[in-house]
């Protein structure tokens, strides 16, 4: 059974998908910041993915993707039942947690599904968990009813102002630094120019702020090099050395012209995916 596919959820119809995935092995040993790989097909690509959740009783963990490209689009294609070919996993270096006080974790996109782990083992730790959690629009937004479950605050922020305040989680995030100076860590995880956003509105309060930068792996073993980061004029891999990192440390510039490396690529595959599936 293991590899199944227990439950499939659309969290965004056509765009996001959440999967809890029976996987008995790795929910007993992963932990928040840990990631998978997985493969749909023989012939197929391996895929990183942030683990948003665990159950060890129950023996699932939870994944949650965006459907960007080829190998994300056959994922979509699968459905309750069905198993995964290859899972593997946990992978990368856990989330540094330990009691401090005040965290507050700030998501975006599908990167709220990850930073719901690692808010979760804050939580766990005994930390007083401040969840900030942004969209461009109401109907964007995820994982708010599981954070609601055990964050004392959620602030939610859309462009639109759709749901909650109008506006950005750094501004929310700003206004929360000024009045409360014993946040003692700042979780961003989402787009690169939210996380590097994040990191510039925490460097002059001098808050410890750590990143993920899950968005730019590949292969998931440091053996393809493709997600190297320049970290305090470092080179390091955010597969095999994070995917976590000091957010006044990474080099945001080289981080964004290593997102764009495989576009053309990933377009060109997309598009042969759709002529082959109608």
């Amino acid at each position: 059974m293991n590899n199944t596919i227990i439950k499939k959820r659309a969290l965004i119809p056509g765009q996001t998908s959440m999967l809890i995935i029976d996987a008995p092995q790795i929910a007993r040993k992963a932990r928040p910041g840990n990631f998978i790989i997985l493969r749909v097909s023989q012939n197929g690509e391996r895929i990183p993915l942030t683990i948003a959740d665990t159950d060890p009783q129950a023996g699932t963990i939870t994944i949650v993707y965006l459907v960007v490209g080829k190998s994300s689009a056959l994922l979509e294609t699968l459905n309750e039942g069905d198993s995964i070919l290859d899972l593997c996993g946990p992978l990368g270096k856990a989330t540094h947690i330990e009691k401090c006080g005040t965290v507050v974790c700030v998501g975006g996109g599908t990167g709220i599904a990850a930073m719901h782990h690692i808010a979760k083992g804050h939580h766990m730790a005994g930390n007083h968990v401040v969840a900030i959690v942004g969209a461009r629009s109401k109907d964007m937004l995820l994982f708010c009813d599981e954070l609601s479950g055990f964050c004392p605050e959620l602030i939610i922020a859309t462009d639109d102002g759709s749901s909650g305040r109008k506006g950005f989680v750094t501004d929310v995030l700003r206004e929360r630094l000024e009045k409360d100076q014993n946040v003692a860590e700042v979780v961003a995880v989402g787009p690169v120019p939210m996380m590097e956003a994040v990191a510039g509105v925490t460097k002059p309060f001098g808050v410890r702020t750590v990143v993920s930068l899950n968005s730019i792996m590949v292969d998931g073993v440091g053996m393809c090099g493709a997600c190297r980061c320049n970290i305090e004029g470092e080179t390091r891999f955010a597969c095999v050395d994070g995917p976590e990192f000091d957010g006044h440390k990474v080099d945001f510039n080289e981080l964004r012209m290593r997102l764009a490396q495989y576009r053309n690529q990933e377009k060109q595959s997309m598009d042969l995916f759709r002529r082959e599936h109608g």
